[in-house]
């Protein structure tokens, strides 16, 4: 696989979107295509990422035992959610702009901090603002692992940035299917107290941060000068950019905004529906996060070789037949089309976030910071929404109104084509 290949168009291409404009991207800075691929940073970040997502992913699995202990509703459930993902959304974009002039090789050590102290406060908390609190300290450490971590696979990536994300982001989305399995195992049936166990990991992560640290530090002198090449480049129109940048968005809403239904209220759904135990739902919810991993690793190097465009296409709207069919299906049936709908939607993010950071180049963290932020910010207001929904008309009814959220894929058509088909033998 190779970065963007700069051969004409297929006539084929053409032919499927003729009315949009074809924009070259910007070439990729040399300081990061003429490097190799630093596979042990990427595995170490993909680690790390696992290691937080793991930590993150606690909050909702427990939500069932958060629910019956401090007697909550769905629309307080959507609270700590929104505590959460609004507290990354709001500060991640800030973090990407500061970083982007001043970077700053041991934030990730620092941030990882915040979410050990979330997580702790999080195992002792006794009264609904305490939880509220340990999820805006995981938030916030959230708010500065992603975009700085995502700044440093790109560094990493010697030019594959699709792979290098997509490493990345597989790391969060096994952490993610992970915590509900282990949630299930070991904070369900021991109580709210043992997620404190999970410092340890907390710990870890922060070890390998520094580590990863020393070698963003060794890196900024020439990521400075790429960074300046990048910026120089003759830039698109900027309504063309204002106007992809608008469609990215609306992609990302429709995006999280169903994965919100899922990551949050699956478990509550299967019990709904089906009757299955708590401990059960956390199995099948661990199945459909780890297709979720399955898919992300594949979208990156996809989007490498055949075009981002296309893959956000298939990924957003080629999932809206399995989302229609959900709701009416029998328990096994639910479990085949949830890893359908994983593997298929878990694609776009990667494909998407490198799309945006080749339309504005040399500005990397803002972007990332942007993308994870408003990615966060839509799970969260969706699963705020989404509660407050369930409590007036049934999980059940909210599953058969978000079937229709993947149509929105259909603005994928308004996205200029970056890159170009590379030659096939």
């Amino acid at each position: 696989m190779t970065s963007l290949d700069n051969s004409s168009s297929a006539p084929a291409d053409s032919a499927v979107a003729p009315a949009v404009p074809d924009f070259q991207a910007a070439p990729a800075p040399a300081g990061e295509t003429a490097n190799k691929i630093a596979l042990p940073i990427l595995a170490m970040l993909s680690v790390c990422h696992l290691l937080n997502d793991m930590i993150q992913s606690l909050l909702p699995a427990i939500y069932p035992l958060l629910k019956e202990s401090f007697r909550l509703d769905f629309g307080q459930i959507g609270l700590i959610t929104l505590t959460f993902q609004v507290t990354a959304s709001l500060l991640q974009p800030l973090v990407g702009i500061y970083t982007d002039k001043r970077p700053m090789p041991w934030s990730l050590a620092i941030g990882m901090g915040f979410t050990l102290s979330g997580l702790l406060l999080l195992s002792r908390a006794t009264t609904f603002p305490v939880l509220l609190l340990a999820a805006a300290l995981v938030g916030s450490g959230s708010s500065v692992f992603h975009p700085e971590s995502s700044r440093v696979a790109r560094m990493a990536s010697g030019g594959r940035h699709g792979l290098a994300q997509s490493l990345f982001q597989v790391g969060g989305n096994l952490g993610s299917a992970l915590g509900p399995l282990l949630a299930a195992y070991i904070v369900m049936p021991r109580g709210q107290g043992s997620v404190a166990w999970f410092a340890f990991a907390a710990l870890a992560a922060m070890l390998i941060l520094s580590r990863i640290g020393l070698w963003y530090r060794d890196q900024i002198p020439a990521q400075r000068k790429a960074g300046a090449k990048a910026a120089g480049a003759p830039p698109l129109p900027r309504r063309t950019i204002v106007a992809t940048m608008t469609v990215l968005g609306l992609l990302i809403f429709s995006k999280y905004f169903y994965m919100a239904s899922l990551s949050s209220y699956y478990t509550f759904y299967l019990m709904h529906k089906f009757g299955v135990s708590a401990q059960s739902a956390q199995v099948h919810l661990f199945v459909f996060l780890g297709a979720v991993a399955l898919g992300t690793l594949a979208g990156g190097p996809i989007g490498d070789r055949i075009g981002r465009r296309y893959v956000i296409w298939f990924s957003i709207l080629g999932v809206l037949p399995f989302t229609l069919l959900l709701p009416h299906a029998d328990l096994a049936w639910t479990t085949v089309l949830t890893v359908i709908i994983g593997l298929i939607l878990s694609s776009a993010f990667s494909a998407i976030l490198v799309y945006a950071q080749e339309l504005v180049p040399g500005r990397t963290g803002v972007i990332a910071g942007l993308f994870f932020g408003f990615a966060f910010g839509m799970g969260g207001l969706g699963a705020a929404a989404l509660g407050q929904l369930a409590d007036h008309i049934g999980i059940e009814a909210v599953y058969r109104l978000c079937a229709y959220l993947p149509a929105i894929g259909l603005l994928a058509w308004f996205l200029p084509k970056l890159e170009k088909r590379p030659k096939t033998a």
